[in-house]
């Protein structure tokens, strides 16, 4: 039985020797055109099976990317729920500032209030006050900038400074001429820009601001904020303490966020406030819609292989096909049946590894980087190309894995006709 498994194995190695001979030999002697042909196909396929599912995925990726970058950082800190704010903030701070890897943060002060823009105006007695309700914010404006850079984001005016006292930057979804709404629930001023006059109330009290600058993150938690030196919000507030309602830290790249976060509660944060990594704070339709659209690209991708299998069987079937005699012959002077199926199974495989090979290429060193300086400027994203080695790796596998079926299937077919009828093209 050993000796019968060995002889086996013997001539499967003299069949893989004899098969790749022959499909090396095929390989050149055939078309280059054809060839060319094949090959652009087989990339089409895996371009298929890795961009369609990069850029779906890439679609939200952009979104969650541009929500830890403007809004959450790696960690926020923010009160609970029927809390104002942050109880013992500057404590807090404190201990963030001695977490491992530690690199910035941010805090902010906030509150509900309300903007009004036509409020010197004499109004119609049917007349609908051009008035929003908003979150105001309170930020130290040199440190949000330098840990966010959310100034890069601004689309009209300028960022405000620590010394601007009556002056305030809007989230674009305020405004009418940015986010067109209009309904009882959700209103958005009219007529109103950069150096437009606007009233803000919050607790009671009021103050005139001029507009600087606009913001458009496509974040709806910093698109929907007006933001204001946290000095004139402490006075606008009428709050003297120094709680806050957010605080943002962001680490050095390789800090287990995670464990950070452990490390807080560790310390009892989490007895006075909710403390959520930048993946937690992601709204939850975000990841939903990222699972539904990596299985939208999976499908699409898939109708891709399947068109490329076919064509690979067509390719191969008809080459085959056409050498019916060659086949014949070769089957007539020993060379194994095995042998020849190994042959068209290795063409197959060549084709697929070139495409494999060049779609690589366009994925990671040119497709990726160039989405990744230019996002494709979707409504609520920046899309960008999700693609990663593993998931990259494993579609080359199906890809082949289907090409092997492609090639085997026409090539068995052929090989079992009768050895005279093929020779003599009956």
């Amino acid at each position: 039985m050993i000796q019968n498994f060995k002889r086996k194995i013997a001539s499967f190695k003299i069949s893989m020797h004899v098969g790749s001979f022959l499909a090396v030999r095929d390989i050149k002697n055939s078309n280059k055109w054809t060839t060319i042909l094949i090959v652009f196909v087989m990339t089409l396929t895996f371009l298929n099976l890795v961009v369609v599912s990069g850029i779906l995925v890439g679609l939200i990726e952009g979104s969650s990317v541009a929500n830890k970058k403007y809004y959450a950082g790696d960690i926020i800190i923010s009160p609970y729920p029927n809390e104002g704010y942050i109880r013992e903030s500057q404590d807090i701070i404190k201990k963030v500032e001695k977490l491992p890897g530690f690199k910035g943060y941010t805090a902010r002060y906030g509150t509900g209030g309300r903007i009004t823009s036509n409020y010197r105006e004499t109004l119609n007695p049917n007349q609908v006050t051009n008035t929003t309700a908003s979150f105001i914010v309170g930020i130290n404006p040199d440190r949000e900038n330098s840990l966010t850079t959310i100034s890069d984001k601004l689309i009209e005016g300028s960022f405000i400074t620590s010394s601007d006292v009556d002056s305030v930057v809007l989230g674009s979804d305020l405004l009418f001429k940015y986010s067109p709404i209009d309904s009882p629930s959700q209103q958005t001023l009219k007529n109103v820009g950069i150096g437009s006059k606007i009233l803000i109330e919050m607790n009671g009290n009021k103050k005139e601001f001029i507009i600087k600058g606009i913001l458009k993150t496509k974040v709806n938690d910093v698109d929907l904020r007006v933001f204001m030196n946290e000095t004139i919000f402490r006075k606008l507030s009428g709050r003297s303490d120094l709680n806050v309602y957010e605080i943002v830290a962001i680490f050095n790249p390789g800090t287990d966020i995670s464990i950070t976060k452990s490390f807080l509660i560790d310390q009892g944060v989490d007895q006075r406030a909710v403390i959520k990594t930048f993946e937690e704070a992601e709204p939850k339709f975000l990841q939903d819609i990222k699972d539904t659209f990596g299985m939208l690209g999976n499908i699409i991708g898939s109708i891709g292989l399947v068109v490329a299998s076919i064509t690979i069987f067509i390719v191969i079937f008809v080459n085959a096909i056409t050498r019916r005699r060659y086949i014949g012959i070769l089957k007539g002077i020993g060379i194994s049946v095995t042998a020849i199926q190994i042959s068209y199974i290795i063409q197959a495989l060549f084709y697929a590894f070139l495409g494999v090979f060049f779609g690589s290429i366009l994925v990671f060193f040119i497709l990726k980087p160039f989405l990744l300086a230019n996002p494709i400027n979707f409504p609520f994203s920046d899309g960008i190309l999700v693609a990663t080695i593993g998931g990259t790796l494993t579609r080359s596998l199906i890809l082949f894995m289907a090409t092997i079926f492609a090639g085997y299937i026409p090539s068995l077919i052929v090989v079992r006709q009768n050895t005279l009828d093929a020779i003599l093209g009956r």
